[in-house]
């Protein structure tokens, strides 16, 4: 027994580095990658998708032949159902109806489903690329709520760089509208609706990141929370478009629909899911790269009818590269700060 001791004792204990307690989920640089490209698509492909599904009338102008909201309600209810089975099966769909997560949700829902609506809405008058455009202003809305809310500052430098992203994205407007002089009051109602899509977007955003992280129930039952007042909203909408009731669920739609339904969805879900791995900085640089992308899609996919300028692909990158200026300067202030604290000479 001595001697089985005094041999167990000499052999070299293990060496632990902390790599035994790493996530093994954790995905590969590969697929990080992946999910990047297929998060910047996403967001490109949608407003071109649903700028593609408009029809012409006699007079040239473009207007949805479909309800515009049908889309939006198929793809909620559609992955509201598929949530559903999933939580059946898992045994967790009591976990649907708790009165606090639920009633929280169910607010957030409708602010989400008010998004949807004036997103369309939108849509009807402006492009896609403009459309695009136009989200980035969700930085200096952002900003303003959380100086409003919680106090939170920024630095002068940043809001030099807010306004820059102001002008860059006023120069395309200026540009967009001189290209189509017949349309400019259709088109400042869409960049009203844009601007009020995105301050209920931002105030939803904030308050889903939140709560989803308050309450720990999985992902799938807090969709379905946030799907149920939003599928009411939508049903509403519907029902009282003026034409839906009339014609049909689906009158009007074609394959461009089906595709405006299909990417709904998968804006969706890669909000909730791609977003576990990729943090707040490269959801912001890729929705900031989609602006270019939605621009090269717009003048080279063959359902598309843009033409190519290059003063408008000019005011394109001066957008996207203020928007990745602002969100770097994130990390610089922070470290400014540290710095300056670790420099200030202690009180006597």
């Amino acid at each position: 027994m001595v001697m089985k001791m005094r041999m167990a004792a000499s052999k070299p204990s293990k060496l632990y580095t902390g790599a035994e307690f790493s996530d093994s989920r954790e995905p590969s640089p590969a697929v990080k990658t992946s999910l990047f490209v297929f998060f910047v698509f996403i967001r490109a492909i949608h407003p071109t998708v649903i700028d593609a599904s408009k029809s012409v009338d006699s007079s040239g102008r473009k207007y949805f032949a479909y309800g515009p909201q049908t889309a939006n309600l198929a793809e909620v209810f559609m992955s509201m159902m598929v949530a559903q089975l999933v939580s059946v099966k898992t045994g967790e769909w009591h976990k649907i109806w708790k009165p606090k997560p639920l009633k929280i949700f169910i607010v957030i829902g409708f602010l989400f489903g008010l998004g949807d609506y004036l997103e369309m809405r939108s849509l009807v008058s402006l492009g896609g690329g403009a459309y695009q455009i136009l989200l980035q202003s969700r930085l200096l809305i952002t900003a303003l709520m959380l100086w409003a809310i919680s106090g939170q500052r920024q630095t002068l430098f940043q809001w030099n760089l807010l306004a820059l992203v102001v002008c860059s994205m006023s120069v395309y407007m200026c540009l967009d509208l001189a290209a189509d002089e017949s349309g400019s009051s259709r088109k400042l109602l869409g960049t009203l609706n844009v601007v009020l899509k995105v301050t209920v977007s931002c105030l939803a955003a904030v308050l889903t990141d939140r709560y989803t992280k308050h309450f720990k129930d999985p992902v799938y039952i807090q969709a379905i929370q946030l799907r149920l007042s939003r599928t009411l909203l939508l049903f509403f909408l519907v029902a009282f478009d003026g034409q839906t009731l009339e014609h049909g669920f689906f009158y009007g739609w074609d394959s461009c629909t089906v595709l405006v339904a299909a990417t709904h969805m998968l804006k969706a879900w890669s909000t909730l899911y791609l977003l576990v791995y990729l943090d707040s900085v490269l959801k912001n640089m890729g929705e900031s790269l989609a602006v270019l992308v939605t621009y090269l899609m717009e003048i080279a996919l063959p359902f598309c009818d843009a033409p190519f300028e290059v003063r408008t692909l000019l005011a394109v990158l001066v957008v996207m590269l203020s928007v990745n200026a602002y969100i770097s300067s994130k990390n610089v202030v922070s470290k400014s700060a540290k710095y300056e604290q670790l420099t200030e000479p202690p009180n006597q």
